[in-house]
């Protein structure tokens, strides 16, 4: 009983924190008006004669209203070339603030006629359109790369302001293409027989990669083929070459054991007794192993001036095991795993073609991350 006190305390004194947040009152009291307009409205939908609501409502309306007014005009004052687009931004927040009192019938007993700004927001998206096509224009006059991207994105933004303003659809498909850089993927040229068709499969997996890439749109890649048909005239040649490979080094190895093994049954004595000895094996043990490498050349050349921008060199390796074994002389001397072994034939190693393939997956992996962490933001 003697907590009991305490208890209504804290469960009084949480009501009052409570009841403040809802109302809006402590985002007044840190001066986020909007956030208190929105909370005292919140407030008044769910209960429209919460005195507390009304008295944050009447107060926080008119001082976000002068708040956002009073930057409107700070920002018409000021030189910032896209200055329209902060007064947009804050006549969209008075225009919600309306928006969301006349959704609250308890709330325009309090603030009878909420003024709305349609005209001049109208009219600033309209100036902050103006602005971006500007700056878009002038990029996009510079007459180079990175300016045409910085051009495409004013040109972008345009569009979401006001999508039919002048030619700028026009104009942001001229800087995309001006932007744009048009690599040329040259093919691997594998002559060697065996190897040939694990060649033209390595290439196809290469082909899907660049074919399905779209991490940075200002970056289109082309095969040779592509190319010629569509008379593309390229900025880059990114060009693919084995330096060397080798498949199928062949490796035997033999390893010789001699074993033995104590207390093993023998025997018997003529009168049925145990006879325990001791038992001894030769194990011979085989491994094989069948190493593939190459070493794969990448070369990024400027197509203009014949300027090598990017050279790298990407190393491939896999090995083909197999082991097998045989013994000579008591098997009893063999523990379960080498007598196991010797059970084991020597099986064939894959074809070339397939030892080709596995080794250039290291290549791949490592030739695509390459390609990707260069022109991601090329």
């Amino acid at each position: 009983m003697k907590n009991l006190p305490r208890l209504r305390y804290f469960i009084y004194l949480s009501l009052i924190i409570l009841g403040g947040c809802t109302t809006g009152k402590n985002a007044l009291q840190k001066g986020d008006y909007d956030a208190s307009v929105a909370k005292a409205v919140g407030r008044l939908q769910n209960s429209p004669k919460n005195t507390e609501a009304m008295q944050v409502l009447k107060m926080a309306y008119e001082l976000a209203l002068q708040d956002h007014l009073r930057k409107i005009n700070e920002a018409k004052l000021s030189n910032d070339l896209f200055r329209w687009e902060s007064i947009m931004y804050d006549y969209q927040k008075i225009n919600q603030l309306a928006d969301d009192i006349n959704s609250c019938p308890a709330c325009l007993v309090i603030v009878p006629n909420p003024i709305k700004y349609i005209k001049e927001l109208a009219d600033s998206r309209y100036n902050a359109a103006v602005a971006r096509y500007n700056s878009g224009m002038a990029y996009l006059n510079e007459n180079n790369r990175l300016s045409a991207k910085k051009a495409y994105y004013e040109f972008e933004k345009v569009q979401n302001l006001q999508p039919d303003y002048k030619d700028v659809k026009t104009k942001m498909d001229d800087a995309f293409w001006a932007a744009v850089t048009r690599v040329v993927v040259q093919p691997i040229i594998i002559n060697r027989g065996p190897y040939k068709l694990s060649g033209d499969y390595f290439q196809q997996q290469i082909d899907q990669f660049v074919s399905n890439y779209a991490r940075n749109k200002f970056v289109i890649f082309y095969s040779e083929d592509q190319a010629t048909t569509d008379k593309v005239i390229p900025d880059q040649v990114l060009s693919l070459n084995f330096d060397d490979f080798v498949v199928g080094q062949t490796y035997v190895k033999e390893r010789v054991e001699k074993l033995k093994r104590d207390s093993i049954l023998v025997g018997e004595t003529r009168d049925k007794k145990p006879v325990y000895g001791t038992v001894t094996a030769t194990l011979s043990i085989f491994e094989k192993s069948i190493s593939s490498s190459g070493l794969l050349d990448m070369t990024i050349t400027d197509w203009q001036s014949r300027k090598i921008i990017k050279q790298q060199k990407f190393p491939g390796t896999f090995v083909w095991r197999d082991s097998w074994g045989s013994y000579q002389g008591d098997e009893r001397a063999l523990n379960k795993n080498q007598l196991a072994m010797t059970r084991r034939k020597e099986i064939l190693p894959p074809p070339p073609g397939a030892l080709f393939l596995e080794f250039t997956k290291p290549i791949y992996n490592q030739l695509v991350e390459n390609i990707s962490y260069f022109y991601n933001s090329y």
